[in-house]
């Protein structure tokens, strides 16, 4: 047995956003280890699917639909894995939604739907197991955020804020749990090779790898379950390259702004066409 299948055996793992990408790569990583594992998300056929693929191999899972954009649907969805396997040793936060914009062109539905389930639903998830997490002396977290919450990209201001609130929230957590039993981390990645990018890369140009050179969900998950084991404060997945980039901006503040606006050259250049004259949805 290695230290990941130490550690999982026979622990109960929540994971969000398990239907695809990297919440399914999670969740099937999670399972191979021995964990018992909730898979919440919103799409019932994908989870039934992935649930009835882990119970074949001989592991175990729920599959629990929700809604987790509202406090009640987290709850329940946390209640319903809790009845189901038991109580929560370790919550995956990996659930996103991205919807692109240039600013005049955000509008109310895709910020708010960004802010509940990207920053607010592991808030609320965290607020339903942390209680017994404590009471039983062992619990970890892992908020699954993106290098767009550490960097803002133009196009992606619903998204990069609730990314960014999301690595906010891992701070908080980390300094109010100092001193107890759960431990907290947050994974930001780069691109991968998900729907989710697909669609993405269908509103425009990208910054980061290119979609052959992209992360696989697989690799992604590898980390994020070894990032419960280790609990760092930051975990960045990316190229060597990537990586010694996001060292370099943070070193030398000075280059940040021209190093992001020649990486993301291309969508600005969607913008040559000028700005409107008026906000989406303003009345003229």
């Amino acid at each position: 047995m290695g230290k990941l299948e130490d550690f999982y055996r026979g622990r109960v793992a929540l994971v969000t956003g398990a239907s695809s990408g990297i919440g399914r790569a999670t969740a099937r990583a999670l399972a191979a280890r021995g964990a018992r594992v909730g898979l919440v998300a919103r799409n019932t056929e994908a989870l039934e699917e992935l649930e009835g693929e882990i119970r074949a191999a001989g592991g175990e899972a729920v599959a629990v639909p929700a809604d987790l954009s509202t406090r009640e649907g987290c709850f329940r969805a946390a209640g319903e894995v809790r009845r189901v396997l038991g109580p929560v040793d370790v919550l995956f936060n990996v659930a996103g939604i991205l919807r692109r914009a240039f600013l005049l062109d955000v509008n109310e539905a895709d910020l708010e739907e960004s802010w509940r389930v990207d920053a607010a639903a592991p808030l609320w998830l965290a607020q339903a197991v942390l209680p017994e997490m404590l009471e039983r002396g062992f619990g970890r977290i892992v908020n699954v955020s993106s290098e767009l919450g550490l960097v803002g990209g133009p196009s992606y201001a619903a998204y990069s804020m609730a990314k960014w609130a999301l690595c906010g929230l891992t701070e908080v957590m980390r300094m109010e749990l100092r001193g107890t039993p759960v431990r907290v981390t947050v994974v930001c990645p780069t691109n991968v090779r998900t729907p989710q990018f697909a669609e993405e890369r269908a509103w425009g140009p990208v910054a980061g790898p290119a979609p052959e050179k992209a992360l696989s969900p697989e690799e992604v998950a590898e980390v994020i379950i070894g990032a419960a084991l280790r609990s760092p404060r930051r975990v960045v997945v990316d190229t060597p390259w990537g990586r010694f980039l996001f060292w370099l901006a943070a070193a030398l503040p000075g280059i940040r702004e021209p190093a992001l606006a020649q990486a993301f050259r291309a969508v600005l250049g969607l913008r040559k066409g000028g700005w409107p004259r008026r906000a989406a949805g303003e009345s003229s």
